[in-house]
């Protein structure tokens, strides 16, 4: 299992700033505790020059693995500091954590995974809680630089679907959902949807905080709200960094669809 998969090679703009920082405390890190395999598979696998066309290809090749990589490790950084919400990293939530990256991301990336967000807890530790606040603050700038809306979107659902695998999300998970939300560019109302996604088929109460109105709301209001959701939750706004990126984003949609459903329903529409 290469580590290089993840934050070997070329890191697209995690090379740099706040998230290149925490980058190259994981590599420290990760060689003074002789993880096995930590080589890039960028290296190992690279492809000899041939002319302008291997070139191109290559180029392009390195440019949707890298973006798709520095997502994936700015998934990781945040994950690490939800997890750590209440000042405690329990063996419920790494468990959760393998589960979630298992089920999200195969079989090769739970010990990947995991590995470099035990590094981030210790990059944590030494560097204190406010500090790290102060990184990941940085890092959510960074990320909201090179990140659009629909896939800063996607990076938020997986951090709640990561808080609430283990069945319940504490106050301390939400308060820090509700800011990297902010540092992201989003808002606490998108959490308070995600939240509610699980439960929005059948429930009508939950299916209206997932459209992010109030029961009140006019059949035209509900309607646009359900347009606006589906815009900007599309699971094609999110193809470029991966299929299984775009399969959870496939899941999101369906909720959202299941939620107007049920509040169609209610509502003779």
């Amino acid at each position: 299992m290469a580590l290089g998969k993840w934050i070997g090679g070329f890191l697209g703009f995690a090379q740099g700033g706040p998230l290149g920082a925490i980058v190259g405390f994981v590599i420290g890190w990760l060689f003074d505790k002789q993880v096995e395999s930590f080589a890039s598979e960028e290296y190992n696998n690279r492809e000899y020059d041939n002319g302008p066309s291997v070139h191109s290809a290559r180029n392009t090749r390195q440019a949707y693995e890298g973006q798709r990589n520095s997502f994936l490790f700015s998934l990781l950084t945040l994950s690490a500091y939800i997890i750590r919400a209440d000042g405690r990293v329990m063996h419920s939530e790494m468990e959760t954590l393998r589960r979630f990256l298992r089920t999200n991301f195969g079989e090769q990336a739970v010990s990947q995974g995991e590995n470099i967000v035990l590094a981030i807890f210790d990059h944590q530790k030494k560097m204190g809680a406010a500090a790290f606040r102060e990184t990941i603050r940085s890092a959510c700038e960074q990320i909201s630089w090179h990140l659009s809306y629909s896939e800063r979107l996607q990076l938020l659902n997986f951090l709640v679907i990561l808080a609430q695998a283990d069945g319940v999300v504490a106050p301390e998970e939400i308060a820090a959902l509700k800011e990297v939300a902010t540092y992201l560019g989003l808002t606490a109302q998108d959490v308070d949807s995600m939240l509610n996604l699980s439960g929005g088929a059948g429930n009508l109460e939950a299916a209206y905080k997932v459209l992010g109105i109030a029961p009140t709301a006019t059949d035209d209001e509900v309607k646009a709200a359900y347009r606006k959701m589906a815009l900007k939750h599309h699971p094609d706004r999110v193809a470029t960094l991966g299929e299984d990126v775009r399969r959870a984003a496939e899941q999101k949609f369906k909720e959202i669809n299941e939620a107007k459903e049920t509040i169609f329903k209610a509502r003779n529409l």
